[in-house]
């Protein structure tokens, strides 16, 4: 079983603290819609307070969701599975009917994931069967280099796994590196990542977390790494502050322009394949197979969007190819 990487939007991906109710309760009433919440059991919560965090976390999990709520996806970072604490977090969470995915950390080779499938398939039988289209999904933390240089291994290692997160600060920490605000270290390491989430079809491919996010300084490096890491391949970004979510969320989406371009390459290419025509031109320039490919899957993030595509294509269902 496979899952259909048109199937996920992850633009933004904000952190919630799992170790206090009154943040649990806030996050599904958030102003805004917002693409996946990670409820966070590893690094925000002290080794004392792991039991009764999971314990809050399940019952959160286990009421649906207010209908004001614009939430996509509901997902839990887990602790590590080196730590031995991963099994106590799986057993807890997994009980929950509203748990859309599991956010695994330092994922550093395909035996860290085996071991978290393993465990999803024998607790949730049902929803894990080959006839199941709604699995638990799977993403996982980069945070080193024995994980980058296993990164063919780790997208292998699970058909659940639907995304690759880069853990910025675990990885310098990692390789004793500095950051610095051009991210020029990290460059070779993010570039492995987007390349081995697009080679194994893999839904999401999520960047770096930004840790300026207060005031218009704050925006404008955000809005920085943003076009930084889609130039690299990147589909979404990690947000510690709801202030975060909207610029992200803007910077992943398609532009207005784009989308609009792209429905009249889809439009025209239907029409020259009728025609039995395979490269024609629009406005001057060349459409062959990669473009209406590229096309074809703007059109599909701007349904996930919320982009009026039926609209567009009704606008543009005269363009012929020239």
């Amino acid at each position: 079983m496979s899952i259909k990487a048109a199937s996920t939007l992850r633009r933004a991906l904000l952190y919630v603290p799992s170790s206090s109710p009154k943040f649990l309760q806030k996050s599904l009433t958030l102003p805004f819609p917002l693409d996946t919440i990670t409820y966070d059991l590893e690094d925000s919560v002290s080794p004392a307070n792991k039991a009764p965090a999971r314990h809050s976390l399940l019952t959160h999990l286990s009421q649906p969701r207010p209908p004001t709520s614009h939430i996509r996806e509901l997902s839990v970072r887990i602790n590590d599975v080196s730590t031995g604490l991963a099994l106590a977090d799986l057993t807890a969470v997994l009980q929950a009917p509203h748990l859309d995915a599991l956010v695994v950390p330092k994922v550093n080779k395909a035996s860290d994931l085996t071991f978290v499938t393993d465990v999803l398939r024998h607790q949730l039988p049902g929803r894990h069967s080959s006839s199941s289209t709604n699995p638990v999904k799977i993403i996982a933390l980069i945070e080193s280099a024995e994980a980058i240089t296993n990164l063919n291994e780790i997208c292998k290692a699970s058909p659940y796994l639907d995304g690759l997160i880069f853990a910025a600060e675990d990885f310098a920490l990692d390789l004793s590196l500095t950051r610095t605000p051009s991210l020029t270290e990290f460059l070779y390491a993010r570039s492995a990542i987007s390349t081995a989430a697009r080679a194994h079809d893999l839904g999401s491919t999520i960047d770096l977390v930004c840790t300026s996010f207060r005031g218009e300084e704050g925006k404008r490096v955000l809005e920085e790494e943003c076009v930084g890491g889609r130039g690299l391949g990147f589909n979404g970004k990690q947000c510690i502050h709801p202030s975060q979510v909207e610029v992200v969320q803007g910077a992943f989406a398609p532009g207005e322009k784009e989308v609009e371009w792209s429905v009249r390459v889809v439009v025209g290419d239907e029409k020259a394949e009728n025609a039995g025509r395979g490269a024609w031109t629009l406005e001057g320039k060349m459409i062959d197979k990669p473009v209406v490919g590229k096309a074809r899957a703007v059109v599909r993030r701007a349904e996930l969007c919320g982009f009026d595509v039926k609209g567009m294509r009704e606008k543009w269902k005269d363009q012929e190819p020239e």
